[in-house]
């Protein structure tokens, strides 16, 4: 018991100072010790087609980079003061290191600025967009990604309003535009059904594996009535297996995000074993970072490269 909180005490002071920069990341312990210890090289990252192309089985979110943790505004402070514009560059120009070759990109704040600076510095990494934006020729004028998919957000408000035609012409603008691979993103498992259902012309989904867009009454309902404090960022364990049964009934490519519960997954490599075993040998995960505290870089790649190996 004291050891933990004396780590829990060294975490947080470290948090503190880091703030300002000044503090370096605390020996990594336990299994991110035994992690640490493995030989970079030795880390091999599996790779799956996607359109003309081949990307990581693991993609770099782009969440943390912009202060979004999805958990209180103390963290994504942290997060955002943490990540200066030379501290994305390192992490992304890191994740190359380990064979990530795919970014997720969104576009908002200082984001295509951080892009260019990377792309300035040898960067190489195929830009796999979340499309935000109302008019999506702004994203595509801006970076021009090889990959989007209308963020989830976008389309389960469209659902919830009896609007998906909206969602269904906004892929087909992002495919007039020149977008080579367009998608579509959701946290509810049903809606992607539907859609793969509708037959529309989409190349790959992606789904969060927990549903957070739950209404009040929804949960409510789950819940005996009661409802949770941010109701927004409710994650149950039993949604994971709810999204990986829409992948697996699919021949389409998958992206799964959140599959660490936005950091809320008791065991991280737990959280990526059930993910590779449980969709499609085409799809592939999306997983944003904030190595301030131990080397998550090193932890994700290995972790897809130990459960995410593609066997032919």
């Amino acid at each position: 018991m004291r050891n933990t909180r004396r780590v829990f005490l060294q975490s947080t002071a470290a948090l503190a100072t880091g703030l300002a920069g000044s503090a370096p990341p605390l020996p990594a312990q336990g299994p991110a010790a035994k992690i640490a210890a493995i030989p970079d090289s030795d880390i091999r990252m599996p790779k799956v087609a996607f359109g003309k192309v081949e990307i990581s089985r693991l993609v770099i979110g782009v969440n943390p980079f912009l202060g979004f943790g999805h958990y209180n505004n103390v963290f994504d402070t942290v997060m955002r003061e943490w990540y200066t514009s030379a501290k994305v560059v390192e992490v992304l120009q890191r994740c190359e290191k380990f064979g990530v070759n795919a970014y997720n990109y969104v576009h908002m704040g200082r984001a295509q600025a951080d892009w260019e600076r990377y792309l300035g510095e040898g960067g190489k990494m195929h830009l796999v967009a979340q499309a935000t934006t109302d008019d999506p020729a702004e994203l595509w004028n801006a970076v021009k990604p090889y990959a989007a998919w209308v963020q989830g957000e976008r389309t389960d408000d469209a659902y919830r309003a009896n609007r998906m035609e909206v969602i269904r012409d906004y892929c087909k603008k992002l495919r007039d535009l020149g977008v080579s691979v367009v998608g579509v993103g959701s946290h509810i498992p049903e809606v992607l059904a539907m859609v793969e259902d509708a037959g529309w012309d989409v190349d790959f989904y992606a789904g969060c594996v927990y549903n957070r867009r739950r209404t009040p009454q929804e949960l409510r309902k789950l819940l005996g009535g009661e409802l949770p404090e941010m109701p927004s960022e409710v994650y149950l364990q039993d949604d994971p297996a709810r999204m990986y049964k829409f992948f697996r009934q699919t021949r389409k490519p998958c992206c799964a995000f959140k599959i660490l519960a936005a950091g809320r997954a008791g065991s991280p490599e737990a959280a990526f074993k059930q993910a590779f075993q449980s969709i499609k040998p085409v799809d592939f995960v999306c997983v944003g970072m904030f190595p301030r505290i131990k080397d998550e870089v090193k932890e994700n790649a290995y972790f897809t490269s130990r459960h995410g190996a593609v066997f032919t």
